[in-house]
């Protein structure tokens, strides 16, 4: 239990996407002009996060890895089928990016029409591969490891894109010099974040 604690407070604050990697910026500075919107999507990315994550870690161990298909056959056991990884994680995500993007329309149509053609974009969000590819990097030994990297990294997403979004409505009632205005200023309250968020870096877990 303690272990994955480790693993679910180090995707959030440590190996945060945005602001340890710089993951899926498209969507963080397109989205983050207002709270609500930047909230809807951050738990539409959760979701994703959620169900991505845990599918292609079973893909990776029972389908892509070297002799992951000897429970097929022993003759399969030389195989190997991880040229396959980022189309196959693509395949998935899309998958559910198409599922979010219909509940979403169906049951929020605001928030719908607020996201507009970032919701879709999720499918191409590289935080959103990024979990995935992570989790194959680290190699996972549990699917309860994988699911809560998942959940981990998705909250660490949405985090990041709701704090800039409340600052970024602050600053509307701010006297930023005109040069900065925009994006300049997200830009540089990022890298601030990102700094900030290095501290979390002295956690020992």
């Amino acid at each position: 239990m303690e272990h994955l604690i480790n693993i679910f407070v180090k995707s959030i604050f440590v190996d945060n996407m945005v602001f340890a990697y710089f993951l899926g910026m498209c969507s963080y500075l397109a989205v983050s002009k207002t709270v609500k919107t930047a909230m809807g999507l951050g738990i539409a990315v959760i979701f994703v996060m959620v169900i991505t994550v845990p599918v292609n870690y079973l893909l990776n161990k029972y389908l892509l890895l070297p002799g992951a298909l000897i429970w097929l056959d022993p003759g399969f056991a030389n195989l190997d089928l991880s040229f396959l990884s980022f189309i196959m994680f693509i395949a998935v995500i899309a998958s559910m990016v198409q599922l979010v993007e219909m509940v979403v329309e169906k049951f929020s149509p605001s928030l719908y029409n607020s996201l507009g053609i970032f919701l879709p974009l999720i499918a191409v969000n590289c935080a959103i591969l990024g979990g995935s590819l992570f989790m194959q990097e680290r190699e996972y030994e549990t699917l309860a490891e994988a699911t809560v990297f998942g959940l981990g990294s998705g909250i660490g997403w949405a985090l990041a894109i709701v704090g800039i979004a409340a600052i970024r409505e602050k600053l509307k009632y701010s006297d930023i010099p005109k040069p900065l205005r925009g994006l300049g200023i997200a830009f540089i309250i990022t890298g601030l974040m990102g700094i900030a968020f290095m501290t979390f870096m002295g956690i020992k877990l």
